[in-house]
């Protein structure tokens, strides 16, 4: 896949299985941060906080990822994650199971907390 402009241009770039899969996953980041926007960072979509990158996402051929670009929001929730933490900042989902939206809000709210203490 080419360097996508937009993240339309990305979706537009995904087969029917991957796109639906990451509309979830989108959905859910979106409820979680609804004052964020939707941005291309590191050619992925992501969605950004005050013009910096909060969370990003990415389709790949067998599974999708979700980066919440903070190892502290995943150890926060490492056991809860379990198996789908497949690297230090990759938190990965198959195709075939079901998104564990509830999980994917408390990570994104960790990562929330974690800028506004930077800013304090």
């Amino acid at each position: 896949m080419e360097k996508p402009e937009s993240v339309e241009a990305y979706f537009d770039g995904l087969n029917d299985e991957a796109r639906v899969a990451l509309e979830r996953l989108r959905d859910a980041i979106a409820a979680a941060v609804p004052e964020a926007e939707q941005a291309i960072a590191w050619s992925m979509p992501a969605f950004r906080l005050g013009g910096k990158a909060l969370v990003g996402y990415a389709a790949f051929k067998d599974h999708y990822s979700f980066f919440p670009m903070s190892t502290a929001a995943i150890d926060a929730h490492r056991e809860e994650l379990g198996e789908h933490v497949t690297g230090k900042g990759t938190i990965s989902f198959g195709y075939g199971e079901r998104l564990p939206v509830r999980l994917v809000k408390r990570v994104v709210k960790t990562r929330l907390a974690e800028i506004a203490a930077r800013r304090r």
